[in-house]
């Protein structure tokens, strides 16, 4: 029988660098996040998902991988990560770990020895051209702050291709020899315990970039990777980053031999513009286009992650409104397309909006992934750079650093949010962990209340109409069950129809409030406060 234990499953990412110091030198560690794995798994998490931690000059947050069968010394050792892993499977956590393979350091061995000499195998491990293309100034993923896509290596003598920044070179997926040592990549971290990958920019990995075949994407990629990682270990997932449109999906998930999971980008863009117009229509929109998944298959449904809040699926239009309203002042943007923001304050911190956005992301079908942070509302600090502004250190406590880290503010890997609306002596986990009423305690509550609702991870979603626009109602059926949600885009009261909920003598239970309507009559109504929410059972006689 097929362990699918991610259609039900709640993810929760993590920093390790910048999760909790276990050894003192200011930097998040194995250690550290070991001793915190009960906040995790007390949030109702069943999954870790790891940023990457592999061995780097951590000029990109550690997407520069210069060894990937290595752990960054500065978050521990190899003991201490199987530890780590030991760990959470005795708290009920699986773990998933980053598989960046679209590019590797150029500081990377393969890298130096394909510039050191022309001959070695590695030099087809990168893509090169002696002359300069053309179109060197077109495709960059960070437009403004990156210029080129290609750049002249001195030692090589030719320009080497890299879709991200510079010191990022783009490995060969074509050459059969890159793909091998990628499967034998991932043999390894399976073998040491792990459930899966997240595969960072999974549409550039499966995609030949240059050349006479520029732009042919190879999907058998990603039934190969599949299919080794299957033979390794059964249950383990494949979790894509893939903004695609809708039409796309499936050549990524394929008949249930491809992609896992894959993150809900189509939605998460129409949510912050239907958030914008107080109007759920546009998320409706993005709901009504998603294609139907194989059983195998699954949505990954975020609100905000460690990147920049991504918008470049909106119209220009439609952009300049989301910008308006959640990132005015022009330092809150990224890359021309985006908002380098914690949702927290672009909402204005209000207790409201947050809850009504996070109950979506639990209860729209498919698997919730939080950011770690999110469930205490944390804040950004702008003065960092790009998208560093929300990878700032876990907010533990209000003691020194913010229970981060115990060494002086110089030595800290990143500093610690202080002072203010958002900073660790108002916001913290120690102190919502002790009220009832904290948005800690309120995720804890959703995230229990979406597990014992399998039909949100196992059930499509079916869109309702409760003859209200502002309100956005679905419902989901799995085996003989029901479950719905309605959602109040407005800030004013909102009464909706139950008719479409109330069938052959029904009943209503709110999971939340856990209050009993009763038998309900057809023409019964039910009024919703401004930006609020219920998650429903319905029950038949």
């Amino acid at each position: 029988m097929l362990d699918l234990w991610y259609k039900n499953a709640v993810l929760y990412c993590v920093d390790v660098e910048t999760y909790m110091d276990g050894n003192g030198d200011g930097v998040g560690d194995f250690r550290g996040l070991s001793q915190r794995l009960d906040h995790i798994a007390g949030l109702g998490a069943t999954c870790v998902w790891l940023l990457p931690f592999y061995a780097t000059p951590n000029r990109d947050n550690g997407y520069d991988v210069s060894d990937y069968y290595a752990v960054d010394p500065r978050l521990g050792t190899f003991g201490d990560f199987v530890e780590f892993t030991h760990l959470a499977r005795e708290k009920g956590l699986r773990v998933i770990v980053d598989l960046v393979v679209n590019h590797s350091s150029t500081e990377h061995p393969w890298f130096k020895a394909a510039c050191a000499d022309k001959d070695s195998p590695f030099r087809d491990f990168y893509l090169w051209s002696e002359e300069k293309p053309a179109d060197a100034h077109e495709g960059m993923v960070f437009p403004g702050v990156q210029h080129t896509t290609w750049t002249w290596n001195e030692q090589a003598g030719a320009h080497y291709f890299h879709r991200f920044y510079d010191h990022e070179a783009d490995l060969n997926m074509d050459n059969p020899a890159v793909r091998e040592e990628i499967e034998r990549i991932m043999g390894f971290w399976l073998q040491l315990g792990v459930s899966g990958f997240r595969i960072d920019a999974a549409p550039f990995v499966i995609e030949t970039p240059v050349g006479p075949d520029k732009g042919k994407m190879h999907f058998e990629y990603i039934q190969e990777m599949r299919s080794v990682q299957q033979w390794r270990r059964g249950d383990a997932v494949l979790l894509a980053e893939a903004n695609v449109l809708p039409e796309e999906v499936g050549d990524y998930v394929g008949d249930g031999d491809g992609m896992h999971l894959m993150f809900n980008f189509i939605t998460n863009q129409r949510l912050f513009l239907a958030l914008a117009r107080q109007d759920p229509k546009p998320l409706a929109e993005a709901i009504r286009s998603l294609p139907d998944m194989p059983e195998m298959a699954q949505w990954a449904n975020f609100v905000r992650n460690h990147d920049e809040l991504d918008l470049g699926r909106l119209s220009e239009e439609e952009r300049e409104e989301c910008f308006r309203l959640f990132a005015p002042d022009e330092h809150m943007r990224a890359y021309g397309r985006g908002i380098r923001r914690r949702l927290a304050p672009m909402l204005g911190n209000d207790r409201r909006k947050l809850e009504l956005v996070y109950s979506l992301m639990f209860t729209l079908s498919g698997t919730p992934v939080i950011w770690y942070g999110e469930e205490i509302g944390m804040g950004e600090n702008l003065e960092l750079e790009e998208r560093t502004a929300v990878r700032t250190p876990m907010q533990w406590s209000d003691g020194p650093n913010g229970g981060f880290s115990p060494v002086g503010k110089d030595k800290l890997v990143r500093p610690v949010n202080s002072g203010g609306e958002y900073g660790f002596e108002t916001v913290n986990a120690e102190a919502q962990a002790r009220d009832r009423d904290s948005l800690l305690t309120w995720f804890e509550r959703a995230a229990r209340m979406r597990r014992q609702c399998p039909e949100f991870g196992w059930g499509p979603t079916e869109l309702l109409d409760l003859g209200n626009d502002k309100v956005l109602a679905h419902r989901c059926r799995w085996r003989g069950n029901s479950v719905a949600a309605l959602h109040n885009f407005s800030p004013d009261k909102q009464a909706v129809s139950l008719e479409p909920l109330c069938e052959e003598g029904t009943r209503l239970v709110d999971l939340f409030e856990d209050k009993d309507y009763g038998r309900l009559q057809r023409t019964d109504r039910l009024e919703l406060e401004g930006y609020g929410y219920v998650w429903l059972r319905v029950e038949g006689k």
